[in-house]
Parts: structure tokens; C-alpha cells; sequence
């Protein structure tokens, strides 16, 4: 019977092993955060409108004001649709708008991506961009930011940029080129060595934030997402006659996953999961109050979501296939994955 009994737990921990293995090999980013425009309006749960004149709040003296009027931003048949116009505002000429998910969505390290389609024009500059979160109390270039996409006029490449304090404001990117009248994939991969940027899944450009890397501590914290479309400034220059107004930059969705290989130990050694394997019930018990919750298949599809209201949470896995499952969870300032089997 013990040796029957040491044979059984050797065939879980292999299928435990084959499971994990094949888990990690083939699905090594998991979608932590997501808008996919499609639903009425903005989700204010997820951003932020930025609204202002550039000129005063932003430093790069842009021209427009960006206001949260539904003739600059919403969503349009499952696109978030930003419009800048040439019309009188205040003290400005155009009109346009600016979202983040400031204090509503910040992170660290991941796979960042959007589709998304730019405006052409003389004057035009549209943007996919972070910033961290801590510049309220260290100000910006302090704070880092990552341009994940900027364009201006009718320039035929894009561009990817990091920058940063180094006794003074310091910044390195790349570009390559594109076709402006497509949608294009913008994407980074930022991890605690490198930052690398790609289009529509070629990279072409890297940036080394790891081992010898000097002053690039701001990116080893936590940033935010903005999306805008600027008129004028520093860097295009003002719109001409031929600028198109009005102009739209449209984005199908934007996407944040984070790398399973790089769990946080210290919170997985915190998290007890019992009985694993189990084909009934399942227990998850935290030392910290569990916020929202997420349990995900290997193939990484979501099977049940909810809010814990302590730090206990029994599942009822009686209706799961058998197989490899993560219970995904955020606590009050990270977010844990944690494996499981359903046998």
C-alpha cells in the first residue's frame, strides 16, 4: 500500500512537472489588463481625462486644448476614436484629447501593446506613452517615461524613446519605418534588463536598463498609459494648410501582460493552496487581503473572476476539465499568479 501510495505521488509530481513545463514554455505572458473599446463610451474605471491647454500643463508648447467633449473622444464602433480639430477653444486653435490611467491602472515590468492607426498631417503628433507614477513627487525627467509610440507629420517611420535623469534630462530611442494609413501593432517588452520596442512584431530597437546601465533606476518602478494626439509643439511644428482637420487617431485596443517566469516568491511562499491536486474544492489563503481575483487555463483564457472579501476564498473546481490551472490575484499594490491541478 506505501509503495502504491509513493507511486501515485510520483505520477502527480510528473504531471505536475510535464504540466508546468508546458505551461511556461507556451504561454510565458499572461493578459493582466485590457481595453478593447467595445462598449458605449469611455470606461472611466480604467481612465483618466487629462484636460488642459499643452502650452501650460505639458512643456513641449503644444497648441491644443484637450477638453473630454464627445467630438474629440469616444468610442466608435469598437475603436477608441480621439479627433483633433481645428477650432477655437479659450485661448487656443484646436481641439483635441489626452487619457491616462493615472492612480487607476499602474504597473511594473510587462508586455505593453496597441493596434492602432495615426493621423498624417504637418502639425500632427499623435502618441502611446508612459510615465511613472511617482512624478507628482519626483517631477519629470525624474520620473521616467517610455514613449511606446510617437509620430509627427507625415514622416514615413515611427518612433520608440526612453528618457530619464542623468544630471539633466537624457533620452535614446529608435525608429523604423511604417505605412501611415494602416493599423499597426506598437509594442514594448520591459523587463528589469532591457526595455525592447517592436512593430507589428518586428523589434527594432533596445535599450539596456539593467546591468551597466547608469541612471536608469526610474525604470524599475511603476508607470502609467496615456494615449493623445497632440497639435503642434516643440517637435512637429505648428499645422499648416494642408493639415487635415478634423484628424483621427483610432486604437482598436490596448494590452498589458506580465511574464509567469517572474513570479513574486515571497508572496507565492504566502499564498497556501489546499488540497492541490483537488477535483472537488480548492482553498486559497493569503496572508494579506486578497482584492480581485482571476483564474486562467494554460491556454490562458478566463474561467472565473471575482472580489474576495478576506483573505480565504474556497472554488468549487468540481466543473473544471482536468489540467493545469493559475489562480491570479492583486493584493493593495502587486499582482501573484499562483499554480494549480484539477485532477
Amino acid at each position: 500500500m506505501a509503495l502504491l501510495f509513493k507511486l501515485i505521488q510520483m505520477k502527480y509530481s510528473l504531471l505536475t512537472f510535464l504540466w508546468l513545463l508546458c505551461f511556461y514554455s507556451n504561454s510565458q505572458y499572461s493578459l493582466v489588463w485590457a481595453d478593447e473599446f467595445d462598449g458605449d463610451s469611455i470606461d472611466q474605471s480604467k481612465w483618466n481625462f487629462d484636460i488642459g491647454q499643452g502650452v501650460w500643463g505639458w512643456g513641449n508648447n503644444e497648441l491644443q486644448y484637450y477638453t473630454q467633449s464627445i467630438s474629440n473622444i469616444g468610442i466608435d464602433t469598437g475603436y477608441l476614436r480621439i479627433s483633433a480639430k481645428n477650432e477655437n477653444f479659450g485661448p487656443a486653435n484646436y481641439t483635441s484629447a489626452k487619457i491616462t490611467t493615472k492612480d487607476l491602472y499602474e504597473f511594473k515590468y510587462g508586455r505593453v501593446e496597441a493596434r492602432i492607426k495615426v493621423p498624417m498631417g504637418q502639425g500632427l503628433w499623435p502618441a502611446f506613452w508612459m510615465l511613472g507614477s511617482n512624478i507628482d513627487d519626483v517631477s519629470w525627467p525624474q520620473c521616467g517615461e517610455i514613449d511606446i509610440m510617437e509620430h509627427v507629420n507625415n514622416e514615413t517611420v515611427i518612433h520608440g524613446t526612453h528618457h530619464y535623469n542623468n544630471n539633466g534630462h537624457t533620452y535614446y530611442g529608435g525608429s523604423t519605418p511604417f505605412s501611415g494609413s494602416d493599423f499597426h501593432v506598437y509594442r514594448i517588452d520591459w523587463t528589469p534588463s532591457h526595455i525592447k520596442w517592436y512593430l507589428d512584431g518586428n523589434l527594432y530597437f533596445t535599450a539596456n536598463i539593467g546591468a551597466g546601465s547608469i541612471s536608469k533606476e526610474e525604470f524599475h518602478e511603476p508607470f502609467y498609459m496615456i494615449l493623445n494626439l497632440a497639435v503642434g509643439g516643440n517637435w512637429p511644428g505648428s499645422p499648416d494648410s494642408s493639415t487635415p482637420f478634423p484628424s483621427l487617431l483610432l486604437v482598436d485596443y490596448v494590452r498589458v501582460y506580465q511574464n509567469n517566469l517572474s513570479l513574486d516568491q515571497s508572496q507565492l511562499s504566502s499564498l497556501n493552496v489546499f488540497p492541490n491536486p483537488s477535483k472537488t474544492n480548492i482553498t486559497f489563503e493569503y496572508n494579506d487581503h486578497i482584492n480581485e481575483y482571476n483564474i486562467y487555463d494554460v491556454l490562458g483564457n478566463k474561467i472565473v473572476s471575482g472580489i474576495c472579501v478576506d483573505n480565504t476564498l474556497d472554488i468549487d473546481v468540481s466543473n473544471f476539465s482536468e489540467g493545469l490551472y493559475y489562480f491570479s490575484f492583486t493584493t493593495s499594490d502587486k499582482l501573484t499568479r499562483k499554480p494549480f491541478i484539477v485532477n
